[in-house]
């Protein structure tokens, strides 16, 4: 028996979480039960009463709003508690048709991935800024450069994950899930890959994104942090290539000069040199501390994915 869960985290969606409830699908080939789960991140409207007179099967109501990020690990969290095979991720908003969740599920059915996104062909956005675009194509190139994987639309929230995904996924970002999902599956060998999709029309703008400039750098910021949990030696001898080649550029330099009896006046720069292979080495020592502190998460996270599972299993 194959079991779906389709969460929906919302935030004030009164005027659309109706919309988007009528809008899935209550029947998939291949899947014996649907349910929805709605995720009430504090709102402070109707959001909730409205999703239980449409008879969701469960609402799980946060006190005050936490965030996006952290109402979609609650949803993960609550749908593998309801037993769920395959989860499906949707915004309340109705930004992304009902009609394409088989789609999202077909390849998690199939055994050829374990989380699927939508991709909604950015190009294609009709309400999307060309800057907005561009903004968008280069942020997915620096996550499918990050995390290893062919994801064209790395910000897309239309998406599904295996029950194992879930398990072994673990949010630590506060702003957006969507970056650092992708990040940790390419990290962890997760196999994850993409439909295309068309989305709805606008009802509301993004809450997500209310300044360009803020969401860049809120973007970059998860980016880095992410890549760092699991690249952080590689960082830290990327930074400490710049002042260990100028030092030995400068070393040589005044070895020449010595050479050549010339060396009285440059001394200045086997000082200058020397500090500059102090700060390579200590950027080095830091590197292996970061990768030791690295390690050691993964070694935390694969414990709580051990737990996790092991809970499952004894309560199935």
């Amino acid at each position: 028996m194959i079991k779906l869960i389709i969460q929906i985290p919302c935030f004030n969606e009164e005027s659309t979480i109706e919309r988007t409830l009528d809008d899935i699908p209550r029947t998939i080939a291949g899947i014996d039960d649907i349910e929805i789960l709605i995720i009430d991140d504090g709102s402070e409207d109707s959001t909730a009463a409205i999703a239980r007179s449409k008879g969701v099967d469960r609402v799980v109501r946060l006190p005050k709003n936490t965030g996006l990020a952290h109402a979609f690990s609650i949803g993960l969290q609550a749908a593998i508690e309801m037993d769920a095979d395959i989860i499906v991720n949707t915004d309340g908003d109705h930004q992304y048709p009902g009609r394409y969740i088989p789609e999202l599920v077909y390849p998690i059915l199939r055994g050829e991935a374990e989380i699927v996104v939508g991709d909604r062909q950015i190009d294609s956005i009709k309400h999307f800024s060309r800057l907005k675009k561009s903004l968008q194509r280069f942020g997915s190139w620096i996550v499918r450069w990050a995390s290893g994987t062919d994801v064209p639309d790395t910000t897309s929230g239309f998406r599904s994950f295996s029950r194992e995904a879930a398990l072994r996924l673990s949010i630590f970002s506060g702003y957006t899930y969507t970056l650092e999902t992708i990040i940790q599956a390419g990290k962890k060998g997760i196999a994850i890959t993409s439909i295309p999709i068309e989305i709805n029309p606008v009802y509301r703008q993004s809450r997500l994104i209310r300044s360009t400039s803020r969401y860049i750098l809120r973007s970059g910021v998860t980016i880095l942090r992410i890549f760092m949990m699991y690249e952080a030696l590689r960082v830290f001898l990327s930074l400490s290539a710049l002042p260990l080649a100028a030092g030995l550029f400068l070393i040589g330099r005044f070895f020449y000069f010595f050479i050549i009896g010339d060396s009285a006046g440059h001394i200045q720069s086997l000082i200058v040199a020397s500090i500059l292979m102090i700060l390579g080495f200590i950027t080095v020592l830091m590197g292996l501390l970061a990768d030791l502190i690295a390690r050691n998460r993964r070694i935390s996270e694969d414990i709580i994915y051990q737990i996790r599972k092991s809970q499952l299993e004894n309560n199935r």
